[in-house]
């Protein structure tokens, strides 16, 4: 897919929490499932995703959070918007910086789509800098399928996790409580994502964290120009370094995380 995407079978809402409004793009029904895009936006690798998801029975949700909504990701468009989220206070890209406010806003919209959409609750999907905020609105009660899509922060430890302390301590808890479980994926050898990163997810969670690491073999081999210029390894699973062909490793990916939002989003709770 080398050209923008016009999005135009979703729906763009402008949705205000705390006196914040984004748009958010909408398509299909039942459940809920919050897609948020990787860097550089939402492209037409994201909203392919997107549309997999609504095309397997649920409402999904892609929140405008930086870039160009549906522009092929080049190498300029990934430099303006890393210029952009560095000076944003919406989002803590560097240790010690805790959790990014923008997942307060993340978890409002969830708690939206859930009374919405209705359903046992939400799935969210972080892609890349969203990767961890999957895990973050689980400290709200309405998210209960989170993935964990390659994520990058922060970028200056690849050993840590974007949360703060009390927020990591508050989602260990609620997963060993109501028995939730997290879905992640990277590429072995992604520079932005590493297996240190991966190993403090186990920590944190344990077993609850489903890490499946894919042979950076598998990755496609051209990717748009951001992706090969810019980020320089394979990195987006399910995305840009995805191979949309039968059989392969990183379609099944695709199809796992169908069957796990399916699982857990149309089954009455116990």
């Amino acid at each position: 897919m080398d050209h923008d995407d016009p999005l135009d079978d979703f729906t763009p809402r402008a949705v205000t929490v705390d006196d914040i409004t984004k748009i958010v793009h909408v398509s299909g029904s039942g459940p809920a499932v919050i897609l948020m895009p990787e860097m550089p936006g939402i492209s037409p690798d994201v909203a392919r995703f997107a549309r997999w998801i609504r095309d397997a029975g649920f409402t999904v949700h892609m929140p405008s959070l930086f870039g160009v909504d549906g522009a092929y990701p080049t190498v300029e468009l990934g430099k303006r918007v890393y210029n952009h989220i560095c000076v944003s206070a919406e989002f803590r890209v560097l240790a010690g910086t805790g959790t990014s406010p923008v997942v307060s806003w993340l978890r409002g919209l969830a708690r939206r789509a859930h009374a919405e959409c209705g359903g046992p609750g939400v799935g969210a999907i972080g892609l890349c800098l969203t990767g961890n905020f999957a895990l973050t609105m689980t400290l709200d009660p309405a998210v209960i399928a989170p993935v964990i899509n390659h994520p990058s922060l922060p970028f200056d430890d690849p050993c840590a996790l974007e949360l703060s302390p009390a927020d990591a301590s508050a989602i260990a808890a609620r997963f060993e409580r109501e028995d939730l479980r997290a879905l992640g994926y990277r590429f072995e050898g992604d520079k932005w994502c590493t297996a240190a990163r991966f190993a403090a997810y186990h920590s944190l969670l344990g077993d609850r964290f489903d890490a499946r690491v894919l042979p950076a073999a598998q990755a496609n081999p051209t990717p748009p120009p951001f992706f090969a210029q810019t980020v320089q390894t394979p990195h987006s699973v399910v995305t840009a370094h995805l191979v949309d062909k039968p059989g392969h490793p990183t379609l099944e990916a695709r199809d796992e995380i169908l069957a796990f939002l399916t699982t857990r989003l149309t089954t009455p709770p116990q």
